[in-house]
């Protein structure tokens, strides 16, 4: 068990680039968390589908979910860690019904300190978009099965808002998880480069800005096949809308920065949006 202030606001954004092989992913995640545990963090965040990136993986890796989840679980404890695990496919909802065949749920699982689960929320926006890159289209909606809650959890840190890649060009969503009481949001995600390199940073920045939180950009980061590459360009923003911290290499890499609860509470003071909002 690792030494920690219990009075930290430690944040880490995890970036990594991802491949086909689950347990060579897994071992990478779980170094990345160590390395952000002894770096000070108290809660960490992962990118969307850390454990498994390559089409067609999706429905074999479900099947095997309950021992990737205790997996994680163990590494909370080990580390005492609260974990937002990025995205991992699920083949039942959070209601325990089945997914219809063929598709997946792209759930991002919160585990506490201790190891239980302390939420999960399902991908509201599926990336159906074509790109002018190398792989041109996507259709997450042939794979995935939209969710369809906003989902927020208390943390050691604040109040966690839970969003996932492409929600976060939907402000909507992330003026609810404000309206509920969101201090930190975390955007676990595979940017493709274009899109990336386009908006990733300045979508990141606009939702701290206008919602007057905390913003932690969890991303893929670089060449996963001879089609995709993702951004990456991990972050984690101030609700100023300052970048506090952001990795600007490709590949594995561990992003850290700390809460002020109360520079947060003297902004939204100083500048009270939630109270001058009109719609």
């Amino acid at each position: 068990m690792l030494g920690k202030d219990l009075n930290s606001h430690g944040l880490a954004a995890l970036q990594m680039c991802s491949g086909n092989v689950l347990d060579t992913n897994l071992q990478e995640a779980h170094g990345l968390l160590r390395a952000a545990a002894e770096g000070g963090a108290t809660l960490a965040v992962l990118p969307e589908n850390f454990a498994v990136f390559g089409a067609g993986l999706y429905t074999e890796t479900a099947r095997a979910l309950p021992e990737i989840l205790e997996r994680i679980a163990g590494w909370a404890r080990e580390l005492q860690l609260w974990i937002v695990a990025g995205t991992l496919p699920s083949a039942i909802r959070p209601n325990g019904s089945a997914v219809s065949t063929g598709r997946v749920r792209a759930a991002s699982y919160v585990f506490a300190a201790d190891g239980s689960i302390a939420a999960r929320y399902d991908k509201i926006h599926l990336f159906d978009v074509d790109v002018a890159d190398a792989q041109g289209s996507y259709r997450e909606s042939a794979t995935f099965e939209a969710g369809d809650t906003v989902v927020l959890v208390d943390t050691p840190c604040g109040r966690l808002g839970l969003s996932v890649c492409y929600d976060l060009r939907f402000a909507e969503l992330y003026l609810a998880l404000a309206r509920q009481g969101a201090d930190i949001i975390s955007v676990p995600s595979a940017f493709t480069h274009l899109t990336g390199e386009a908006h990733w940073q300045t979508l990141l920045r606009a939702r701290a800005i206008e919602n007057q939180v905390y913003v932690i950009g969890a991303g893929q980061g670089g060449h996963h096949n001879a089609q995709r590459q993702t951004w990456g360009h991990s972050q984690i923003i101030d609700p100023w809308g300052r970048v506090l911290a952001e990795r600007t290499e490709d590949g594995p890499g561990v992003v850290l920065a700390s809460r002020s609860p109360g520079e947060q509470e003297d902004i939204r003071r100083r500048m009270p949006v939630g109270s001058h909002r009109r719609l």
